[in-house]
Parts: C-alpha cells; structure tokens; sequence
C-alpha cells in the first residue's frame, strides 16, 4: 500500500511537472531569444572578445542559479499563503504577520501595492518582446521579411487576446507538451555548439562572472541591466505555485528547465566565440541552417505560451487585488466549470491589448523593447523580497540574524539589478514605469476611498442593536417573505432597511442582515464559510467569508444556513442592497480631490454588486444613498 502511495504521488509530481511546464516557465523558457543578444549589445561599450564572452556568459549562469534557484525556488517557495503564491498572496501573508507591529502595515502595504502594479507593466511587456523576439527569426533566413515583423507579430497577438472569452482549457493542455519539445531543442543545440567550443565551459567558474562585473568600470553597470533579462519570468515560479504545488515547480526546474537553459546561454557563448558576426541573432543561428524555420514556428508557439501564462497571471492578480480591496469590482468569467481559476476578465484583456499593440508598434523591436523589460521585472522582485523577509521574521518567529542574512543577499543583487534597468528609462524603461505608477495610482486610490467611505458610512449609521429594540417596540406591519439586507459594518443599521421603512413602510416576517468578508487567506473550508446568529423575533444575523482566490457565492452560501437553523425560500427572499453615489468635497479631510474625483469615477463604473457576489438579480433591490468624502 506504501509502495502505491508513493508511485500515486510520484505520477501526480510529474505529470504537474509537465504543465508546469508551460503555465510556469514559458516566460523565462524563452528569455534565450533575446538575453545573450541584448547582454552583448554593443552599445554597453564592453568590446566582443572570447574573456568577455565567457564572463557574460557566467554572469548569467550564477544570476540563474542565485536569484532562481537560491532565491525563487528554495526561499520564497516556503513563503507560501496556505499553498497559494504571488505578490498580492505574499503582502497578504506579510501583513497579517506583522499584526502585533502595526507601524510596518502602511509601508509593506505601499510597498507590495507597488510590486503588484509593476506586474501589468510585465503583462504587458513579456507579450510584445517574447513574439517579436520570435518572429525576428524569420529575417535571419531573408531580409525580405524585416517590413512585416511587426505586423506579423501584432496579428499574432491581436488574435491571442481575442480568444481569451474562450477559455484555454482546450489549447492549455498542449502547453506542457510544447514546452517539453521547446527545452529539448533549445538544450540540444547548447550541446551542439558547446562540444565545437568547449572553451565556454570556463563560464561556470563564478571568478568569470565577478570580472565581467567589475573590470570594465560603468558599462559593468550598464550591461547588468540586459543581463538581468535572462531571469524575467522568475516570478511566475512563485506566482502560480498554488495552481501545481511546489514539488512540481522545483522538479521542473531542476529536472529540465534549468539544465536546458543553462546549455543553451552556453552554446550561444561558445557561438559567438567562434562567430563574433552571429551577434545579430544568436539564438536562431545557434541552430543548423535547415532548422531555422522550424524553431521560428516552435519559438512562435512558446512565445503565445509564454504570453498567455502571462494575461492568464494578470486575470488572477486582478481578482485577487479585487477581493483584497485594492481595485473595484469588474465582472470575472469562470471559463472553465471543471478547472478553479481558468478566469477572464474583459476590461484587464482589452487594456492590455491596447498596451501591447502600442508596445510592439511603437518600439517595433525586441532590443528596443529589452530597454523596458528590466525596470518592471526587478521592480516586482524587489518588493518579493522585501515582503519575504517581513515573513520569515514576525511570521515565523525566526531570529534576525538568520533573517537578515536570507533575504539581505538577495536585496543587494535585486537593487543593484534594479538600479541597472533605471538607467534606460529614456530608452524605453519610462514605459513600464508609467504603467505601473498608473495602476499604482489606482490601486491605492480605490484602498484609501474605501476606508474613507467606510468610516463615512459608520459615522453616519444607527447603532442595529438600539434601533431593531426600538422598532420591535412598536413595529410596523410585517409581511410575507425574507428580505436580506447587506451591510458593510457588524454594528451599523444598513441604510437600504431605513429608506425601504420610509418608503414602504412594512417589515418583511423575516429579516436577514448580511456581512460578505474577504480574509487574507486563499480559501476559506466550506464548513467555514457561513456563521449565522440569531437575534431574536425572526431577525438574524449571518456572516459569510470568502478567501482572496475563492468565487463569491452569496446564493450557494444562503442555502448553507439551512444546515445552521435558517431556511429561506429561494423564491420568497428578496436582496436589498445600498449602493452610494460618492460627492468628493474638498474641504473634507479625506484624499486629495483629484483622488476623491479618480475613487468616485471607480466607484460609478464598478461592477454590480449582485453579479460579483452571484445574486439572483430577479431577487434585488437597490436603494441609491449619497456620500460625502
């Protein structure tokens, strides 16, 4: 029985492996097209020789093995969230562990709010340089391609993005396969160039990597900001952690993905020793003449992969920010009925599709595009970092000491990586920057509007308790039915039940007054989920809860009560909710007023309420309040 629990387990790790495959390490699986180019650019200023050629190559093994290996797959792993990971789940993690430190709440809070934004600036980015870095293979064979890269790359994308309502279900179980045939051939020709010139193996000796960094003065700087490319897509290891567990990441990664990546960054050192003039394209050239156009359409297929691991992480950062109260509410749509968290989320897809058209067409190449691709990258592992090491301290009780010297190592390389792609910003690294600052700007604004609002709302209610006892003294007429009414504070009376007494004034024989709660945990157990509490008279009170990565079920969690003492009539109940109109004023001591005017204009376009909580919309009532803040 042992023998077949471990066979069981050993399967499961490695078909999870094999998907992981593609969801996880398509974005860093196809960094080859672009990081030995970019890293040797000669604008840097660092001239093409084999010693130079042989310490960027170590350069990029040892950033590989330290910042993904030792930081990604051994350290930030463990940081998990209840097994779910990404930024958003990580500064979750880390503020509820420093609960007993509240002066770390609001700079951790800002912090992982920035991280979290600089991801859409990687949304969109790795779509634009991962397929046109792809699609530059085809002027390699003829320069008659070079005036339809472009177009040919933004059809591609068009199309991707076009097909998101779908669902990847179908398309997704060919990603593991791709990917498996993408590191074979990418390490086979590794090989192939490495055992013509071996001298590149001299790359693995760490002294290498230290003297390309340091013994060409400020271009050692500079050019640490290409080859800081051979590690974006690190974060989608740590990202999707909770969709393939992470001994199937690590297996993966160690296993193939690793091995695979390290043979070719190699080759195509060994290339350029032999073949300074391959530096137009190194990866394409890497390979034997009749190869070319196959691995221009094997690279096309891994470039989609990467890029659609990447919207597919962005529907997931978005419904996660959603829950935890940094965006309003947008209507997700659950493509798959069989698979949690194949979402799309239409507003996220067309944005990003506007961006990335703009990023292909206006760079209009992959070195130009390489220029904005490390400001945004480096910026999200940073705040990972930062966010780990408040983890490991206040949530794991572990001594300083260890703490600092864990995660203070990898501070030192993130900044100075970070450091080295704020250089460009004039040349492209402005892009992501004001991407990020955008959504930054958002997600703070929507978080402290809400807190405003929120105090508002309790300033201005009526205690429940004193006006239920006063109203039962003398009650209006009752009848038939329930009426649930949402409330966004335990002890405030829901404004919805004072306008329908002014208006109607009757009282439904049953009334409910529901609290939705999200947590900072990614699921909440069914058994879990739903508290009800009676108050007497049949009125009730009845909490419901939800993790950051669950789907609101207002109605599945209303049939749940039934097992706790609370039976309602679907067809007899009726939802009142409150939805405010926000009056930004400014003499009010609240944001600044062109940020109570951004929240207000959040707020009137969020999503329904009833949609996003999944209730019946034939059963509600909506009651219109104002709200100064």
């Amino acid at each position: 029985m042992k023998h077949e629990r471990n066979s069981t387990r050993q399967s499961s790790t490695a078909a999870f492996s094999l998907l992981a495959l593609g969801v996880v390490y398509g974005d860093i699986g196809t960094s080859p097209l672009y990081a030995i180019k970019e890293t040797f650019n000669p604008h840097h200023g660092i001239p093409l020789t084999a010693d130079n050629i042989i310490g960027g190559g170590s350069t990029i093994f040892w950033l590989l093995m330290i910042v993904v290996s030792l930081k990604y797959v051994t350290l930030v792993l463990r940081a998990n969230n209840h097994g779910e990971g990404g930024i958003m789940a990580l500064l979750a993690l880390a503020t509820a562990s420093v609960k007993n430190h509240p002066q770390w709440t609001g700079p951790l809070l800002t912090l992982g709010v920035f991280g979290a934004s600089l991801f859409y600036g990687d949304a969109v980015l790795t779509p634009a340089i991962s397929v046109l870095s792809a699609v530059e293979g085809l002027e390699v064979g003829t320069s008659a391609f070079k005036p339809y890269i472009v177009p040919i790359s933004a059809g591609i994308l068009v199309g991707l993005f076009l097909i998101q309502k779908q669902g990847t279900q179908v398309v997704g179980l060919l990603f593991g396969p791709v990917m498996l045939v993408w590191f074979f051939a990418i390490g086979a020709a590794g090989v192939w160039n490495i055992a013509a010139n071996p001298t590149i193996l001299q790359a693995l000796n760490p002294l290498r990597a230290i003297g390309f960094v340091t013994n060409h003065g400020f271009a050692s700087f500079v050019v640490l900001g290409s080859v800081l490319l051979a590690v974006t897509g690190a974060e989608a290891l740590y990202a999707d952690m909770g969709h393939f567990g992470k001994w199937a990441i690590r297996v993966a990664w160690f296993g193939l993905v690793a091995p695979a990546l390290v043979l070719n960054y190699l080759g195509q050192g060994a290339l350029l020793i032999a073949n300074p003039k391959a530096l137009d394209n190194p990866f394409y050239l890497a390979f034997p003449s009749w190869a070319l156009y196959p691995m221009v359409g094997l690279a096309t297929a891994a470039t989609i992969i990467a890029s659609q691991a990447t919207i597919s992480g962005a529907y997931s950062m978005t419904q996660q920010a959603i829950q935890l109260g940094y965006l309003p509410r947008m209507n997700v749509h659950h493509t798959s009925a069989g698979t949690i968290g194949q979402i799309y989320v239409p507003v996220v897809n067309w944005l990003l599709l506007v961006f990335v058209a703009l990023a292909v067409i206006g760079f209009g190449s992959s070195t130009r595009l390489a220029s904005a691709y490390g400001v945004a990258v480096m910026g999200t592992m940073l705040a990972t970092t930062f966010l780990t090491f408040f983890v490991i301290r206040y949530g794991w009780g572990y001594p300083l000491w260890l703490c600092v010297l864990a995660t203070g190592f990898f501070t030192i390389i993130d900044t100075t990586l970070f450091a080295a792609a704020m250089l460009k910003i004039h040349d492209g690294g402005w892009f992501s920057l004001a991407l990020g600052a955008g959504v930054f700007a958002l997600m703070l604004t929507w978080r402290r509007g809400r807190e405003i609002l929120l105090e508002r709302l309790r300033s201005e209610s009526v205690p429940l308790e004193p006006f239920l006892k006063s109203l039962l003294n003398a009650p209006p007429q009752r009848v038939p039915g329930t009426a649930v009414f949402l409330t966004a504070t335990r002890e405030g009376t829901p404004h919805a039940l004072l306008h329908s007494l002014k208006h109607y004034k009757v009282l439904h024989e049953r009334l409910v007054f529901l609290r939705v709660e999200f947590r900072d945990v990614p699921w909440v157990p069914v058994e879990e989920c739903v508290v009800c509490e009676r108050l007497g008279n049949d009125l009730w009170r009845v909490r419901v809860r939800y993790g950051f990565m669950d789907r609101p079920d207002v109605a599945r969690a209303m049939e749940l009560c039934g097992a706790l003492g609370l039976e309602l009539d679907p067809m007899e109940t009726s939802f009142f909710l409150s939805r405010q109109k926000i009056v930004p004023v400014a003499d009010n001591a609240g944001m600044a007023l062109w940020r109570e005017r951004m929240f207000a204009s959040m707020a009137r376009n969020a999503g329904s309420i009833a949609d996003h909580l999944n209730i019946p919309t034939n059963r509600v009532v909506e009651v219109g309040t104002s709200v100064e803040i």
